[in-house]
């Protein structure tokens, strides 16, 4: 209520009453505060900087801050966060990474990542993450891939990834899945099939 009067609470003892001040205090002031001892504190901080001052906390102990700093780095900088040790910080840069650099994070050791990759990614190269471990990333992958490359994941033993390469192989390749143990599956089938008949 009183912005004022921030710059004077950004030495306060207490943490809440610094992150405060930091939203409105003059952004010279506020870049004394970038090695501050309180985690909220520095994520604030980096919610005020410019992006090219975000550099110096790719680094930080706390996950938050990072996390803060792959929301604004620009994207074209993100790549010197692909090695973060914290999953979620990978997660929200494959969330924000150009295109042409996400192959870089295919392979990566956490499957919400992956997850977030095979999103994301181009549908002609997604045939890359056909084999992936994790039936998750094959079913977002099997979803959106080139009808001829989801084809060739139809007789997958997951029957999450068979019911999202259902809905995009050619009809002459699911017609053989009619008969599918799972439910889902053969309902996804039919329903293209019945859509055909009736165009």
């Amino acid at each position: 209520m009183n912005p004022e009067c921030a710059e004077a609470c950004l030495q306060d003892a207490f943490w809440e009453r610094r992150a405060i001040a930091v939203r409105y205090a003059p952004l010279s002031a506020v870049r004394a505060l970038a090695h501050d001892s309180d985690e909220a504190v520095r994520r604030a901080v980096v919610t005020r900087l410019p992006p090219e001052e975000l550099m110096a906390f790719i680094s930080d102990r706390d996950r938050e801050v990072r996390i803060t700093v792959a929301s604004k780095l620009p994207a074209a900088r993100l790549y010197t966060m692909l090695d973060d040790p914290d999953y979620l910080v990978r997660q929200h840069v494959a969330q924000r990474i150009p295109h042409g650099s996400l192959k870089l994070l295919a392979h990566d050791p956490d499957d919400e990542v992956r997850k977030e990759v095979a999103r994301r990614l181009p549908s002609f190269v997604l045939s890359k993450m056909a084999g992936d471990a994790d039936p998750d990333v094959r079913a977002i992958a099997a979803a959106r891939m080139l009808p001829e490359d989801a084809a060739k994941m139809l007789d997958d033993p997951d029957w999450r990834v068979r019911l999202g390469a259902a809905g995009r192989a050619p009809l002459d390749a699911i017609r053989a899945l009619a008969g599918d143990a799972d439910a889902d599956v053969r309902e996804q089938i039919l329903a293209r099939l019945n859509e055909t008949r009736q165009e």
